[in-house]
């Protein structure tokens, strides 16, 4: 409605009324005010601050909320350092980690997690770490980690606070702060450096004792939409001149004239565009405002603590130097930030309860940096002389795409440790092209033999083990299923009962056994070893195989000293060969005897008067079929510690399996190829027990065709002689090395440069390999490891497999008395029968019945 007073309309209301009487009107509006003050006043003014409060409150906890879902699962990211640290590495991993920017309406929600990158110090060094939501997906970061940094290693925790927990009886001083930016966020910090920018930062706590700890820490969290914008808005402010405060802004409207002019520019922006050197100093600002508003920004935040434990009971006057050494200590990590220093820096704020806030990782409010700052900030030492970093002894390489994973024809190795964690494994088939492993005691190589043995044991695999030490044995038979006992041959030098039995003169129609037996004397003997004692050995070998009955070891020393004994063996003998190296040996005189028998009998007691040996070697007929064991699944567990049984000895035994192993091995030539089963013959401390009349190069070659799957283990190079070593390198084809000499890496390095250098290989860790496998037959690049650890070993399970083993020995031995004394007294009657006339023929022997065989 519209009033027309003297010709002019006026519009009604209080429009109206204010224009014709404006006194009036504003003295009513007031006391309308007031009445309603009167009125609404009681509730409106405790309801204002009541409903603040209660907002104030619901966001604080909505807020702790969310970060108690951060704190849940959370884990801790040990990043060891590679021994060359890319610097671009730092931007790398930042970008990479934008892409944890959640979408808005989550982040409306559940907010954005954040990351915080920590650098603790301690007595030992400083250690790099990630401290990472459980919201965050597992092998996330780590991935991001390793792929910035090629060559770290990355090791998952879960997560605890960067300070220990603090013991009964003591009390900690602590003393920290916050750095936040000190000009608008829009402006940016240094980010080219000649040197490493946290050299300073990594030196300042250097001389930490047992109970002093320091740490700094980078919170940061992407960001987008309104937080970014409102960085540009305050960008603008900054180029207009105003005031990036609330306040300053207030003032600036109420006296807008001060610093306005007709043109609309401030007082400060004409007076920039007047002097050059400002101009440039403002273009130069501005330009660098573009530059970091270009990429993408981080939330962050920086706190830093320095902490001392001390007993409760600590005077005042210790206490206070405490305190001081902690606070020169938390300025100088604070003021290694000033290289930082370019348009923007960084100034000190204060922290509330400095160890609390660092183990609550709390990221409420922070600056924003662009992702080259952040990078600056929280990244890997570049510098490779920066003491007490923990880096990464070899960098990890992923094993290429035709590796295998463990199933029932691949025999599992271990596990990826970079890219896709998964398992690896061997096929069977490639297995035949041997496998050579190389570590020193304690690497993990046991770990790696045992893991194959007990997947061999489960998928009904032949397997021949040689273990030197014992450990391994022991390992295996603490973990073989139940069902497995009646295939397990057990040689134990250190048990009490009675071994199994295995001839290395009964079998075979050739004299391939003496052959066999012969080399491995004189190997093990090269040095102590002539012509003399080799022919002296051979014929009296073959003498005693050319008897009826059951030739054995412990009747060579008989041979050679007992002219009666000697005498029956050699009556019935047919080679002319033999019968004149016999007449030979009985024109002698006993002091040229002594002289010939000497070199080969002092070795011969040596290893017959060992218990285990004389029962095991040359205790009479063979209860070990190898072929059996090779064939059916059998389990064969050689155990002879060097400790019980001696150097020589325990090589002698080793070798002597090996030959009878390889003896059952070729006789498969028999078998068609495809019906031939896979079995394995593993050996470690390989260099003992290699001693056969065969080049290794074609042993090898030859076991390939007849499916066994050889696995030569050792410690060094340096145990192997220039034979082997070259039969070893070319033959075995698959390589798996644990931690090495560098002499021996330099050598290593051969098979697996250029992706794994002399360096890597000398500083593998514990259970951590170079591996380069066949694949189909074909070599395949060279990659990085970790062996998959042992089962829990089965309370019981050995005791109850050597009693299984036990019973069985005792069944057979009733049996095989009982069959022998009927045999002997058939073959005496038989030969009586039929001997000739006028021919000596030396009567057939019972074989002798040890007392010692019916014990338990």
């Amino acid at each position: 409605m519209t009033m027309h007073t003297a010709g002019v309309a006026v519009p009604a209301g209080w429009v109206g009324d204010y224009l014709r009487d404006p006194g009036s009107t504003i003295t009513a509006l007031l006391a309308a005010l007031r009445d309603w003050a009167q009125t609404w006043g009681p509730v409106v003014v405790p309801a204002v601050p009541l409903a603040l409060a209660c907002w104030v409150a619901l966001r604080r906890w909505w807020r702790m909320r969310r970060h108690a879902g951060l704190l849940a699962d959370a884990r801790r990211i040990t990043v060891l350092a590679p021994p060359v640290v890319d610097p671009a590495g730092g931007a790398a991993v930042w970008s990479n980690l934008v892409g944890l920017l959640r979408p808005s309406w989550r982040r409306f929600f559940a907010g954005q997690p954040h990351l915080a990158m920590e650098y603790v110090f301690g007595e030992h060094g400083v250690t790099v770490q990630f401290w990472v939501p459980g919201v965050i997906p597992p092998s996330l970061v780590e991935r991001a980690v390793e792929a910035a940094w090629p060559g770290s290693h990355t090791r998952t925790h879960p997560a605890i606070a960067p300070f220990p927990a603090l013991q009964a009886g003591r009390r900690r001083i602590t003393v920290g702060g916050q750095l936040r930016l000190a000009r608008p966020e829009a402006l940016p910090l240094r980010t080219g450096f000649d040197a490493d920018p946290i050299r300073g930062l990594l030196g300042a706590p250097v001389g930490l004792g047992r109970d002093e700890y320091a740490c700094v820490q980078v919170l940061a969290r992407p960001v987008t939409g309104r937080r970014v914008a409102r960085a540009r808005r305050a960008a603008r402010r900054i180029h207009h001149g105003s005031s990036r405060r609330l306040g300053g802004r207030i003032l600036d409207l109420i006296t807008p004239g001060a610093h306005a002019t007709r043109s609309g520019q401030t007082a400060d922006a004409r007076r920039i565009s007047q002097d050059p050197q400002l101009s440039l100093e403002y273009s130069a600002q501005n330009k660098a405002i573009v530059g970091k508003q270009r990429g993408s920004q981080y939330e962050t935040l920086i706190r830093y603590a320095v902490a001392t434990d001390l007993p409760a009971d600590t005077g005042t006057d210790l206490a206070r130097q405490a305190r001081d050494t902690a606070r020169g200590r938390a300025h100088a990590l604070a003021a290694a930030f000033a290289a930082y220093t370019d348009h923007n820096h960084y100034t000190r704020t204060r922290l509330r309860h400095p160890t609390r806030a660092l183990a609550q990782r709390h990221l409420d409010r922070g600056d924003l940096l662009s992702v080259p700052e952040l990078a600056a900030i929280a990244h890997l030492p570049t510098d490779p002389e920066i003491p007490g970093v923990e880096r990464a002894g070899a960098k990890a390489v992923a094993p290429p795409p035709g590796v295998a994973t463990p199933g029932p024809q691949v025999k599992p190795l271990g596990q990826a440790d970079t890219g896709h964690a998964r398992p690896v494994g061997l096929q069977v088939a490639d297995a035949r092209h041997h496998l050579h492993v190389l570590g020193a005691t304690g690497s993990g190589k046991s770990t790696l033999l045992g893991t194959m043995i007990l997947d061999d044991a489960e998928r009904n695999r032949g397997v021949v083990l040689i273990d030197p030490k014992g450990d391994l044995v022991t390992d295996v038979l603490n973990r073989l299923p139940r069902s497995a006992a009646e295939r397990v041959v057990l040689f134990d030098a250190d048990s009490l009962h009675r071994p199994p039995i295995l001839n290395p003169l009964e079998g075979g129609e050739t004299d391939r056994e003496v052959d066999n037996l012969v080399s491995v004397f004189r190997r093990v003997y090269s040095a102590f070893w002539g012509p003399r004692t080799d022919d002296l050995m051979r014929a009296a070998c073959l003498t005693l195989r050319a008897q009826e009955g059951v030739p054995t070891l412990a009747d060579l020393p008989k041979l050679l000293t007992s002219e009666a004994f000697r005498s029956r063996i050699t009556a019935g003998l047919t080679d002319p060969v033999l019968t004149g190296f016999w007449e030979w040996y009985d024109d002698l005189t006993d002091s040229s005897r002594s002289q010939v028998i000497s070199p080969l009998m002092n070795k011969l007691r040596a290893f017959l008067l060992r218990p285990f040996v004389k029962e095991a070697i040359a205790g009479g007929h063979s209860t070990v079929d190898m072929g059996q064991v090779l064939d059916e699944g059998g389990i064969c567990l050689v155990r002879i510690p060097k400790g019980s049984l001696g150097e020589e000895t325990t090589r002698l035994v080793g070798s002597l399996v090996v030959a009878r192993t390889w003896q059952a091995t070729t006789a498969r030539a028999r078998v068609p190829q495809r019906l031939r089963p896979d079995a394995s013959l593993v050996v470690d401390e390989c260099h003992n027990f290699l001693n056969l009349p065969y080049p290794l190069e074609d042993m090898l070659a030859e076991a390939r065709g007849f499916r066994l799957s050889m696995t030569l283990a050792h410690q060094h190079l340096g145990q192997l002689s220039r034979e082997l070593k070259e039969g070893i390198s070319t033959n075995a084809r698959s390589k798996i090395f644990f931690s090495a000499s560098p002499e021996d890496a330099r050598e290593l390095a051969r098979h697996t440069a250029p992706r794994l250098s002399d360096h890597d290989l000398s500083h593998l860790g514990v259970y951590h390999t170079a591996t380069r496998l066949v694949v189909h037959g074909e070599e395949t690049e060279p990659f990085t490891m970790t062996t998959t650890p042992l089962p829990a070993p089965i309370p019981g399970r050995a005791r109850e497999i050597r009693a299984v083993l036990r019973a069985r020995r005792r069944a057979h031995s009733t049996t095989s008395n009982a069959g022998h004394i009927t045999t002997s007294t058939a073959a005496a009657a038989a030969q009586t029968r039929s001997r000739p006339t006028g021919r000596r023929v030396p009567p057939t022997r019972p074989p002798k019945t040890d007392p010692r065989r019916s014990r338990p």
